[in-house]
């Protein structure tokens, strides 16, 4: 009797498409090719954002159409967007210096909390006595806001070009070392009867707003927007010629592209990268100073809605053009503004997170071409 047969495996069936998809590596990229990219990543991410928010049981169409009119339907929100913009503006040119020259600052927040704090020890210590004319203790909080941050940023770098320490680790852990620093003086010495807050700054302390004008200009009464609106405007303008115009910016441009290349060159990268770090979080501690002096006159725990980190999908989508983190911060604030008003109250969140995942993949259309060709029979 003979043995059955074994059984066959299915065999099988291939398609052969009449065409091949591949990526080539771009070796030069259109100066449109990064705005068209951000513009596209922007659609994509709001398209997605609808799509989740209408299975979470709402209104797509409403709810921008709401955020729109909450941020820019009146005077009124439009200066209230500039108001939340600002600090955006300042820790958005933070993140785009460091990252233009690939250093991976993720702790511009801890930055700005410790330029908050430094800005609030001149008051507070006090470094300069009660009744200082503003025009000394304005510049003055500056000065140590900058210094305080720019001082915090210099630890990642000094890591990174003495030790070869990762930055983003460093960064991201100083920013809880930052946020435990303001809670112990919150708390303890500076505390206004055991709140989580200090006592109110003088008036001396207070950055001008337009409303303090409405005297003399009717049409300014009830605008929130301050004077740090205009020292973030001053300060895009001041990176943007940094990085173009000026040798440490050509130094910037050549370490981020090819650091072997600078080193050829003859650029000390060790130096460069601690001043980059240094310069960073000085332009963070400024957004501190600018919001504890502008905006709520005093020194609290909750100073920070997460600015810092917000930052950080600035920079990306302005493509680290210090013109564009200005644009950028505004729509954010935007967002921000409204997002208190939206339900779910995770939607502005949420709205964030898409559109920094939907730029990260936009890299990929950057760095490659799409090309498909027919197959050869």
């Amino acid at each position: 009797m003979t043995a059955p047969a074994p059984a066959r495996a299915p065999s099988r069936v291939r398609i052969a498409l009449p065409w091949s998809v591949r990526l080539e590596r771009r070796l030069e990229t259109p100066r449109w090719l990064p705005a068209m990219t951000t513009v596209g990543a922007v659609v994509v991410a709001l398209l997605i954002s609808g799509v989740v928010l209408a299975l979470a049981g709402g209104e797509p169409i409403p709810a921008f159409v709401h955020i729109v009119r909450a941020s820019f339907g009146s005077l009124g929100v439009i200066s209230d967007t500039l108001v939340k913009a600002t600090p955006l503006i300042l820790t958005g040119l933070a993140c785009a210096l460091a990252f233009r020259m690939r250093l991976w600052n993720i702790g511009a927040e801890g930055q700005f909390l410790m330029g908050a704090w430094g800005a609030s020890a001149v008051v507070l210590i006090p470094i300069v006595p009660a009744g200082t004319p503003s025009i000394i203790t304005i510049p003055l909080m500056m000065a140590a806001g900058m210094l305080a941050g720019g001082a915090y940023g210099a630890i990642p770098g000094i890591l990174k070009a003495v030790r070869g320490v990762n930055e983003i680790i460093v960064t991201l852990m100083l920013n809880y070392v930052a946020a435990l620093w303001i809670a112990y003086w919150v708390f303890g010495p500076w505390s206004e009867g055991g709140f989580q807050l200090t006592a109110q700054f003088p008036r001396e302390a207070w950055l001008p707003r337009l409303s303090d004008f409405a005297d003399a200009i009717p049409a300014f009464s009830g605008l929130t927007v301050h004077f740090g609106f205009v020292i973030a405007l001053v300060a895009a303008v001041l990176v943007r010629f940094l990085l173009v115009r000026s040798r440490l910016g050509y130094e910037i441009r050549l370490i981020g592209d090819s650091p072997r290349a600078a080193r050829y060159a003859g650029i000390d990268v060790a130096r460069t990268i601690v001043i980059v770090f240094a310069l960073s979080g000085a332009l963070a501690g400024l957004a501190g100073m600018s919001e504890v002096s502008g905006v709520v006159h005093r020194l609290q725990l909750a100073i920070s809605p997460g600015y810092g980190f917000t930052a950080i999908i600035v920079a990306y989508i302005a493509k680290l053009n210090p013109y564009g983190v200005v644009v950028a911060s505004i729509a954010f604030g935007a967002l921000i503004l409204a997002g208190r008003e939206i339900q779910p109250s995770g939607i502005p969140a949420m709205i964030q997170g898409i559109l920094l995942f939907s730029l990260i993949a936009s890299e990929v259309v950057l760095r490659y071409r799409v090309r498909v060709t027919r197959r050869v029979a």
